[in-house]
């Protein structure tokens, strides 16, 4: 991949986790070498509608398997997205503007969570108690 004149080390630049696998999903999407030094960048949209708000457009969750592995400056690279119009009653999106980030100075808010996923929560197992089910007629 050539990005502004930087390169991956192969052609497949997604991040690798400390197991040495390497990962599609979470962040960051790429990593990418310039002068042999690693760089994280995650790829974002927005649109002017919601650039001022509060929205949460940014996070991350470290895990044993997280991609984060050097200590390495991180950017993100947004594109602005607008409607360009229809075909077939599907709208046609295009970018007309870009953001290049620094993030090592970003302000974040830390929100702890307990989560847990669709089969553990309904299957009555793993510490769920299904009191009541029924077909509704």
């Amino acid at each position: 991949m050539v990005l502004l004149g930087l390169y991956s080390r192969s052609n497949n630049d997604k991040s690798i986790a400390k197991s040495g696998k390497r990962k599609a999903m979470g962040y960051p999407d790429i990593i990418f070498y310039h002068r042999r030094k690693p760089y994280y960048l995650e790829c974002k949209t927005y649109n002017q509608e919601n650039i001022g708000t509060t929205q949460r457009s940014f996070y991350f969750s470290p895990s044993e398997e997280f991609k984060v592995i050097y200590d390495a400056p991180h950017f993100i690279l947004s594109f602005e997205i607008y409607v360009a119009g229809e075909q077939r009653g599907k709208h046609i999106y295009k970018c007309k503007h870009y953001k290049i980030l620094s993030i090592d100075s970003l302000s974040l808010d830390v929100k702890y969570e307990f989560n847990s996923d669709n089969k553990r929560m309904y299957s009555g197992k793993n510490g769920t108690i299904i009191l009541a089910e029924g077909k509704i007629e």
